[in-house]
């Protein structure tokens, strides 16, 4: 059946709907580039441009990259991310496996469990896991900032999903070949559901990667701050209410994230799509 057409005036009212919402979103990003490349003078001129009179954009990058150890924030960042993301996979996809294909005593309600932990907001957990990782004596680590996020309940619900959409008879034929059921996690269902991984990859690294509330109450190491934390302290230690350099290093910091959603665009809605339809 083929869909439905469209009339001329609502394609043209849905796209300009489509372009304004776009527009609002991409404009504190552009501005935020264009004030990358301003001088302090005119980044506070009355009357409005996006493009600088006077190109800054060499002092205030070297700025960014040289008061502040702002690459060993990044590297900070990369490192929590992937340690993050690895063990996210590593404990969600046997779980969800579990809830989507085994049947067992209790798996709807472990199902809503995980439905409950995705309406419970992160700062309603962190009194007793800052306290947990204070009796553990791992504040002020790696570990502080990896450990509250190991079990994602977002994580399994997106894999279970997908694992649903994989007939029963991939499953069976599977174990009559030999294989264990986590052989089965790992050798079958998490390669046919790569798009759901790198969406849920995409989901995890932008959230962790500019996460402020969480690194703000176990960190106060310089050499272990991620990026959102270590540009906070960029403003308040050394730049003061000079933004051109505070810009570039969002800019920076930014720059990662939007090349890999790029890179990844397909797969995210594909894996995100995937899990809707059965």
């Amino acid at each position: 059946m083929s869909a439905p057409r469209i009339s001329p005036p609502a394609a043209i009212m849905r796209h300009a709907v489509l372009l304004i919402t776009g527009a609002l979103i991409l404009a504190p990003f552009v501005w935020m580039v264009s004030l990358s490349f301003k001088p302090p003078g005119e980044i506070f001129r009355a009357h409005f441009s996006f493009f600088p009179q006077h190109w800054y954009a060499l002092q205030n990058y070297t700025r960014a990259l040289t008061s502040v150890p702002l690459p060993r924030y990044m590297l900070n960042g990369v490192i929590v991310c992937a340690a993050i993301l690895t063990l996210q996979v590593a404990v969600c996809a046997p779980a969800a496996y579990a809830l989507a294909k085994l049947r067992f005593r209790g798996r709807d309600l472990f199902f809503a469990m995980v439905l409950i932990g995705l309406l419970l907001p992160q700062q309603v957990l962190s009194l007793p896991l800052f306290i947990l990782g204070y009796k553990l004596g791992i504040l002020n680590t790696y570990a502080a900032l990896i450990f509250p996020y190991i079990v994602s309940p977002f994580g399994i619900f997106l894999f279970r999903q997908f694992f649903r959409t994989i007939p029963d008879d991939v499953v069976h034929a599977a174990r009559l070949d030999g294989l264990s059921e986590f052989a089965i996690v790992w050798k079958v269902m998490v390669p046919m559901a790569l798009p759901a991984i790198i969406a849920f990859s995409i989901f995890s690294v932008v959230g962790h990667w500019n996460d402020l509330f969480w690194p703000l109450i176990v960190v106060s190491d310089p050499n272990l701050m991620p990026p959102p934390l270590g540009i906070m302290s960029f403003m308040n230690a050394e730049a003061g209410n000079d933004y051109g350099p505070l810009m570039a290093a969002s800019t920076l910091v930014v720059l990662p994230l939007v090349v890999a959603f790029l890179a990844a665009q397909k797969w995210f809605v594909e894996g995100m799509t995937g899990g809707a339809v059965k």
